[in-house]
């Protein structure tokens, strides 16, 4: 419990341990942001790091002198793309041993191929619309190697919806970071921005909800 604590406060208030992450690390900070964005998108396993809130954070905190905007532009793209990149490595190992038997207790081969046809259909609009949506983002690229989706279209799309989601955030916290009112509610900001980012999967949710298209258990 203790430790989930401590997950929120630093999740809720980047402005005040970033800079003491800055101030520990040095240059190797950057290394740090680095593995943090690559393990959001690229590993299941940690979909509850920071994503948008981090980036908007840094940032804010590379216009007021503590890092090098450029060098977190190149190195964070390359940490979004090589994260989905490896995500989707990973399901596209996994899914053909996990759908290997036809009947499998847990898993039939006919989720497999409806996954495929999913993505195929509708995979590269998933994919960079993902990465705006937290915990989304950090399954829809396993997903889409689980179904086979075709590696060329997955990369074209990984890298137009990995620079695109790094650059909007990390120079709208850039430019917009040091206005006063913001870096006075900084925390109420970051809560904003989670908020935002999670809205519209909730809304999805609730449409499909209505339309009786989720299935029922």
């Amino acid at each position: 419990m203790d430790l989930i604590i401590n997950f929120l406060d630093f999740f809720i208030h980047l402005d005040k341990y970033l800079p003491k992450v800055i101030q520990i690390f040095g240059v190797m900070a950057y290394v740090v942001m680095f593995l943090v964005i690559f393990c959001e998108t690229g590993l299941v396993i940690t979909p509850l790091l920071p994503g948008d809130s981090l980036l908007f954070a840094l940032g804010a905190f590379a216009a007021q002198g503590y890092l090098n905007i450029e060098i977190l532009l190149v190195s964070l793209c390359i940490a979004a793309v090589a994260g989905d990149t490896v995500n989707y490595s990973i399901g596209k190992f996994l899914g053909p041993k996990v759908f290997h038997y036809q009947d499998s207790r847990f898993f039939k081969r006919e989720y497999l191929l409806r996954t495929h046809q999913f993505y195929e259909k509708h995979g590269g609009k998933t994919i960079i619309i993902a990465r705006f949506v937290p915990i989304i983002r950090t399954f829809a690229p396993f997903v889409a190697g689980i179904g086979t989706m075709k590696y060329l279209r997955f990369i074209t799309y990984n890298v137009v919806g990995g620079i695109s989601w790094v650059c909007i955030f990390l120079l709208a916290g850039y430019f917009f970071g040091g206005i006063p009112a913001v870096k006075r509610n900084f925390t109420v900001v970051i809560i904003a921005i989670v908020i935002a980012s999670v809205m519209p999967g909730v809304f999805e949710y609730w449409r499909q909800k209505r339309k009786g298209s989720l299935p029922k258990n």
